[in-house]
């Protein structure tokens, strides 16, 4: 893929990658540096992570960060690759889905996840709310002619929004929904255990996304064997290098006091 790339191709490419069994693996970057190493690495595409990109910013995540600075983030990175570039947009930063996909096109960034619980709160959104939030960014997107990959994160899990038993029933119900609205890709975050994915991904009717951090339970071949269609790794990259930064420097400090 080269520099000349359109933003449509891009997009193209991006949901061409989620193969279930085959899965799309996109490492989440927090900056240009960041972005590169990934690029530099082979991967095919480039994650991001709003917690990562929040705490470089310094803010905390949960849309604390002004949404300018988060888009000029985004365009920063989207820009400094070749390769697609899908942004986690936590639930919107409160623009209305013209505003949104109007300003967001302006970043280059070939996808976005879009979440449906509080960001500041926690609270799940009302599965109809979110349903049409979802089916108006689509909307907005296919009238201002922009080829967007959404990803539909889904947070019963990640909530603990009731049983075990409920937080998958909730998971399937709300991502077969948002896939009819238009998502491309479904991510129902917070779920670790191989047999919990395996039900999602055979009853839920498109791609599905896991994140896999250190509580992981299962390889990426064995996400592969699952079915799974795209992994990633939220901020825990950033907070794995950011802690081997915080030991060498103590280190480094203890050295020059002896």
């Amino acid at each position: 893929m080269n520099i000349e790339t359109t933003g449509t191709e891009k997009a193209a490419a991006l949901r061409a990658l989620h193969v279930p069994g085959h899965p799309l693996v996109a490492p989440n970057a927090w900056d240009v540096a960041s972005a590169r190493m990934i690029e530099e690495a082979g991967f095919p595409a480039v994650a991001t992570s709003s917690a990562a990109i929040a705490a470089v910013l310094g803010w905390d995540d949960g849309e604390a960060a002004p949404v300018e600075d988060m888009l000029a983030a985004a365009g920063r990175i989207a820009r400094s690759v070749n390769v697609p570039v899908t942004v986690d947009f936590e639930r919107g930063y409160g623009l209305k889905p013209a505003e949104l996909v109007e300003r967001f096109a302006g970043t280059g960034a070939a996808g976005l996840n879009l979440e449906d619980s509080d960001p500041a709160t926690g609270v799940m959104v009302g599965v109809s709310e979110q349903t049409d939030f979802l089916a108006a960014v689509r909307a907005a997107a296919e009238s201002a002619g922009v080829d967007l990959v959404v990803n539909a994160r889904t947070d019963s899990f990640l909530r603990r929004a009731g049983t075990p038993e409920e937080q998958l029933a909730a998971s399937v119900e709300r991502s077969s929904r948002y896939l009819a609205a238009g998502a491309d890709c479904v991510y129902p975050l917070g779920v670790a255990d191989p047999e919990v994915i395996r039900a999602l991904v055979e009853a839920i009717p498109g791609p599905v996304n896991v994140a896999r951090g250190p509580q992981a339970k299962t390889t990426l071949a064995g996400l592969a064997g699952l079915g799974v269609a795209r992994v990633t790794f939220g901020p825990s990259l950033q907070r794995q290098a950011y802690s081997w930064f915080a030991s060498t420097i103590l280190q480094a400090l203890g050295d020059a006091l002896r």
